[in-house]
């Protein structure tokens, strides 16, 4: 019990475990509609482009939230841009599109880093470091949620139709092309939040590993939402566990036990087809 209840007697971590829960849930909600459109690539390119917004919101001396923030929406209407919806008639494809802004993006950052002088600076970001939230970084990452997740409730019947059939949506005058600029903008907003939590390199696996877990159970969005939600929020409880008591970084702690959960639900399925 000591185990499972000290490390919660500290200010950091009651404050990590909130952030952590902010985070997840915005992620993983979201991330059903990503694994579901198949848009995993784009999570993942959203995760690293947001290394130019970071370098240069350090070396102006401005928000790195609101840097990172600002490299995404970028990103996303760049692959909005090119990729010029989904009968990419105007356009090239989405995962060639993805993969141009991803790398060029990612490319600037390294140059700007280069010219910055040194990595270090921004090494906690990059690996992330839950433990050392502060209180702007936390209400921004709740405000992010609460965005992200209103968002989804409003334009839930939207997002759904088109998810399963974009051409319909067009047809009946919605826009298939606009929803998927809403859910790369979401995205974005999302991933920045996640970058707090476990850093540059690992948010994307925040993004997906729960949405793909919740997918083993059903097949009906809602009720994956709200699984994809419950299980980030247990990887995010037993990743700061791990890390407290084994004396292991937390935001790859994290990510271990949302990537062990997903393997359980795997077998799960398995075993019950």
């Amino acid at each position: 019990m000591a185990w499972l209840l000290d490390p919660w007697s500290y200010g950091f971590m009651r404050d990590a475990l909130a952030a952590g829960m902010s985070a997840g849930a915005a992620c993983a909600a979201l991330g059903v509609y990503v694994v579901f459109r198949r848009m995993a690539f784009a999570g993942e390119a959203m995760s690293h482009t947001t290394l130019p917004g970071l370098v240069m919101a350090q070396l102006g001396g401005w928000s790195l939230a609101v840097g990172a923030l600002a490299s995404n929406l970028l990103t996303a209407l760049g692959i909005g841009f090119l990729s010029g919806g989904p009968s990419h008639r105007r356009g090239v494809r989405d995962d060639a599109a993805i993969g141009v802004v991803f790398t060029g993006m990612f490319a600037l950052g390294v140059i700007l880093m280069s010219l910055g002088g040194s990595w270090r600076d921004l090494s906690h970001l990059i690996l992330g470091n839950i433990l050392a939230v502060s209180p702007g970084d936390h209400w921004f990452m709740v405000v992010a949620g609460i965005v992200v997740l209103t968002a989804l409730i409003a334009l839930h019947k939207e997002l759904e139709l088109s998810s399963y059939d974009a051409a319909y949506t067009d047809l009946i005058g919605i826009g298939s092309a606009r929803l998927k600029c809403v859910v790369l903008g979401l995205v974005a907003l999302a991933v920045v939040a996640g970058v707090q939590v476990v850093g540059v390199i690992l948010t994307s696996a925040l993004l997906i590993t729960p949405a793909a877990s919740a997918a083993m159970f059903t097949r009906r969005l809602v009720p994956m939402m709200l699984i994809a939600v419950g299980l980030a929020w247990m990887a995010v409880v037993a990743g700061l566990l791990l890390a407290f008591n084994a004396d292991l970084p937390a935001g790859a702690s994290i990510v271990a036990c949302a990537a062990i959960t997903f393997v359980a639900a795997w077998i799960w399925r398995r075993l019950h087809r």
